[in-house]
């Protein structure tokens, strides 16, 4: 299988072009848009430049406009919103052929002690004995294109039956999956390196097909 060693690396390794102005591109592969994670992804990233090293991201909110060009760099223009002395808030836009595809607004906060709550983590296999979600698609042989099955710089692996498995049964499901998620290589000790990745799986098929499970009339992914 072909590596995707240095792939993530350099995609959120951002041209500052001037100030509060970066730009990034796209990998060199047959594709009809920009992947909507990478943009997300590098957005954040040009909004962490901007900030102090001791702030780290706690809220991102963001907007997918337009289509983008796979053949393009993209520009980010970030907009220092407001410089707290515990918060820090910054707007992304990103842009392309002169008009906006993207838009961000990303929270900074620096580390402070607080409650702290989180749900108990559901009972789950080790990461390392479930497939990649590539693995699973070779079942399918030809029905699955092969830019599918390219690897990614971000691993994917489902617990259980991936949603597309469990639809092709017919009949609505639960919006519900389990996944095991991590960066295909190791990233350097850099926070916005290593928070720009969270964003990439969470706007792929991974989220929008189990999102779609239920089976509602009417409803696709975009």
């Amino acid at each position: 299988m072909a590596t995707t060693q240095g792939m993530l690396v350099e995609l959120l390794d951002l041209e500052r072009i001037e100030v509060d102005i970066f730009r990034g591109r796209s990998p060199d592969e047959n594709l009809q848009r920009v992947f909507g994670g990478q943009v997300a992804g590098q957005a954040l990233v040009a909004a962490g430049r901007t900030v102090p090293p001791d702030r780290a991201v706690h809220s991102l909110p963001a907007y997918f406009i337009r289509p983008g060009d796979p053949d393009l760099p993209i520009v980010y223009t970030v907009d220092r919103i407001r410089d707290g002395r515990s918060f820090t808030t910054r707007r992304v836009v990103a842009v392309q052929h002169g008009r906006a595809i993207f838009a961000l607004s990303a929270s900074f906060q620096v580390a402070e002690t607080g409650p702290e709550y989180q749900s108990l983590m559901p009972e789950a296999p080790d990461p390392e004995t479930v497939p990649v979600w590539q693995e699973r698609l070779k079942e399918y042989g030809d029905q699955v294109p092969a830019r599918w099955l390219r690897p990614r710089p971000v691993e994917v692996r489902y617990v259980g039956d991936p949603p597309w498995q469990a639809q092709a049964v017919g009949g609505p499901r639960e919006p519900r999956t389990m996944v095991w998620l991590r960066a295909s290589e190791t990233l350097p000790d850099d926070p916005c390196c290593t928070c720009a990745p969270s964003p990439m799986p969470v706007t792929s098929r991974c989220w929008m097909r189990c999102c779609s499970a239920p089976g509602w009339p009417g409803t696709s992914t975009a």
